[in-house]
C-alpha cells in the first residue's frame, strides 16, 4: 500500500511539472505566395461545342411503287446531279404509258370525226338546209371530242411521268450514303428510303450561345468588329486544328424560351471532304478584346457556392503579442483581405479576371486553402513552386 501512494505521488509531480512546461509561441502568420497585379495583351478563344452538319440534305423516296431492277452508284462516293441512282421495274409504267398513248390517238381520231360533221352542219344550217336538233347535237360531240382528248393527253402526261419516276436521279451534286435497299427489293411510293444525299462543300457547323452573347455575333455577322483571319476556328474530334477558317452564315430566327440560347451556323470550306455531317468538333472564337486585362493563376482563385474569391494583402497593424509587458504596443502586418471577383475566360493555367480586384493589388496565389478572411500572412518562409529560395512575388 505505501508503494502504491509513492507511485501515485510521483505520476502527479510528472503531471504538475508537464503543465508548468512552456509551450512553443504559436505563429499566428500563415507563410504565402504573392503576385502583384498587372494588366496585359491575352490571346485566348472562347470556345462552343458544335456538330457539323449539311447545308442541303435529302431522303431519297421513290415516287412510284415497284422491284428495285437496278442501282448505279458506289456509296459513300460523290455523284453529280441528275446522275441515274436506281431503276424501279419499268415494265408496267412503260405498258399504262403505250395504252395512254394509244387511247390518246382514238379520241384525236372522233376528234377528227366529229369536227368534219360539225363542219358540214354548219355549212347545211347556213341555208337551213339541216334540222336544228341535228346541228345541236352535231355541236355538243365536238366539244365532247376535244374535252375528250384533253382527258386523254393529261392520261399521257401522267403515264408519262409515272414512267420518268421509274428512274431516279440526284437532285444535286452531293456524296450519297449506303443504300438502303438492294436488287430485288419492292419499294413503296413516298414511303421507302432508298438513300441519303448530303452537300460536302461547304460544310455547315451548328453550335448553341447564351442568348447575352447574341449582340456580339449580330455585330461579328455584319462585320462591324475588326476582322482577324482567325476569327472563326474549328478543333477536329481528334483535336487537330482544322487548316481553313469559317464566317457565320445563319443566326437562328428565335430563342429557345426554355434555355435561354439560340443557334449560330458557321460555314467552312471543305475542298478535301475532310468534314463530314454530325461530327462533333469545337468552335473557336477569336477573342477581339485587345485592351489589357488582370490575368491570376487558377490555383489563386476560390470558389465557394458558385461564387469566385481571391485574397488580397493589405498593410495593417496588430498587437504584438511577444512584448507582455505592453499590451497596447503595435506592428505592422500583412493581412489576408478576402474579395469576391467575376471570373473570365481561363487560358492553360490562368484566369482573367473581369472585376473585383484592380492593377497592382498584391493577391495570395500559394497558402490559400489556409487562410480565412482577415488571416495574419507573411512571405519569409514560402517557397514559391519551382523555386529554390525564400520569398514571395513582388
Amino acid at each position: 500500500m505505501k508503494r502504491l501512494i509513492l507511485n501515485t505521488a510521483f505520476m502527479s509531480c510528472l503531471a504538475l511539472a508537464a503543465c508548468n512546461k512552456k509551450q512553443p509561441p504559436v505563429n499566428p502568420e500563415v507563410p504565402v505566395n504573392l503576385m502583384k497585379v498587372k494588366p496585359q495583351s491575352v490571346l485566348y478563344y472562347d470556345k462552343y461545342p458544335s456538330t457539323t452538319a449539311a447545308l442541303s440534305q435529302v431522303n431519297l423516296l421513290p415516287q412510284v411503287q415497284g422491284a428495285i431492277t437496278g442501282i448505279f452508284f458506289t456509296e459513300g462516293t460523290h455523284v453529280e446531279k441528275g446522275q441515274k441512282l436506281y431503276e424501279i421495274d419499268k415494265r408496267i409504267y412503260q405498258a399504262a404509258y403505250d395504252q395512254a398513248v394509244a387511247n390518246l390517238k382514238v379520241v384525236q381520231g372522233n376528234l377528227d370525226q366529229a369536227q368534219q360533221d360539225a363542219d358540214r352542219y354548219v355549212y347545211l344550217n347556213k341555208y337551213n338546209a339541216v334540222a336544228k336538233q341535228q346541228y345541236d347535237h352535231a355541236m355538243i360531240t365536238l366539244q365532247n371530242a376535244k374535252s375528250q382528248v384533253q382527258a386523254s393527253e393529261q392520261e399521257v402526261k401522267t403515264a408519262k411521268t409515272n414512267l420518268n419516276y421509274a428512274v431516279v436521279y440526284a437532285p444535286f451534286s452531293g456524296t450519297i450514303g449506303f443504300s438502303q435497299v438492294k436488287l430485288g427489293n419492292v419499294v413503296s411510293a413516298q414511303t421507302t428510303v432508298l438513300n441519303t444525299i448530303s452537300t460536302e462543300n461547304p460544310m455547315a457547323v451548328d453550335f448553341i450561345i447564351n442568348e447575352k452573347q447574341l449582340p456580339h455575333f449580330e455585330e461579328l455577322q455584319k462585320g462591324k468588329h475588326e476582322q482577324v483571319d482567325s476569327l472563326f476556328t474549328m478543333m477536329l474530334p481528334d483535336n487537330s486544328l482544322y487548316p481553313s477558317t469559317g464566317k457565320i452564315s445563319v443566326i437562328d430566327r428565335a430563342v429557345d424560351s426554355q434555355t435561354g440560347s439560340i443557334k449560330v451556323r458557321l460555314v467552312f470550306s471543305n475542298p478535301e471532304n475532310m468534314l463530314r455531317a454530325g461530327m462533333s468538333c469545337v468552335v473557336r472564337v477569336h477573342n477581339q478584346d485587345t485592351k489589357p486585362q488582370l490575368v491570376l493563376p487558377g490555383k489563386a482563385v476560390v470558389e465557394q457556392m458558385g461564387e469566385y474569391f481571391v485574397f488580397v494583402a493589405k498593410d495593417s497593424t496588430v498587437t504584438d503579442t511577444k512584448d507582455k509587458a505592453d499590451t497596447t504596443k503595435k506592428k505592422k502586418a500583412l493581412i489576408a483581405q478576402q474579395k469576391k471577383v467575376v471570373t473570365g475566360q481561363t487560358i492553360g493555367a490562368n484566369v482573367v479576371i473581369k472585376s473585383g480586384i484592380k492593377a497592382g493589388d498584391r493577391v495570395v496565389t500559394d497558402g490559400v486553402q489556409s487562410l480565412h478572411d482577415g488571416s495574419q500572412i507573411t512571405t519569409a518562409n514560402k517557397v514559391g513552386p519551382g523555386g529554390g529560395g525564400k520569398g514571395g512575388r513582388g
